[in-house]
């Protein structure tokens, strides 16, 4: 399978064909509304205003593998993002990113960039993927690597 060969369920419970990310620049995130890093979902909604004219789409996983950070439902996600970030950009159902249980997406994802150290696993919330409008893995970014960091690269990018 390849990116754009992926559907996804929507937080709304709606199906989402990666299709239609063809040609655009996706930033994958797994997200958690309890989590130190939580805070960046102020940097990846400014990404999203500031490059969306460019085909550029942030895409948000919540997940709660990781101290039980993300312990709402889709609904409570939803519902956090959006009124205490603003967030504009496509959310999803929660999903497993690491372990047996990883969904789809993330073993791919996982198998195409591994961590610094060598790992594919996810290390924790906010691990980011950049892919590119053909659905290649350009880079891998850890939790503490924050949007803005990212920015200076999709400027270089897109």
């Amino acid at each position: 399978m390849a990116f754009h060969d992926y559907n996804m369920k929507a937080i709304d419970g709606t199906d989402v064909s990666f299709d239609q990310f063809k040609g655009k620049h996706c930033l994958v995130v797994n997200v958690a509304s309890d989590c130190g890093y939580t805070k960046q979902y102020e940097g990846l909604e400014k990404l999203q205003q500031d490059f969306a004219a460019k085909d550029f789409t942030v895409l948000g996983f919540p997940c709660n593998q990781f101290g039980e950070q993300e312990p709402g439902t889709d609904a409570q996600i939803c519902e956090f993002a959006q009124s205490q970030y603003g967030a504009s950009f496509p959310l999803f159902s929660k999903v497993e990113v690491r372990d047996d249980g990883a969904c789809d997406l993330y073993q791919w994802l996982t198998s195409q960039k591994t961590r610094p150290n060598g790992k594919p696993n996810i290390g924790w919330n906010f691990t980011k993927f950049l892919i590119d409008g053909d659905g290649n893995v350009l880079d891998r970014f850890e939790p503490q690597v924050t949007p803005e960091e990212i920015a200076v690269t999709l400027s270089k990018v897109l």
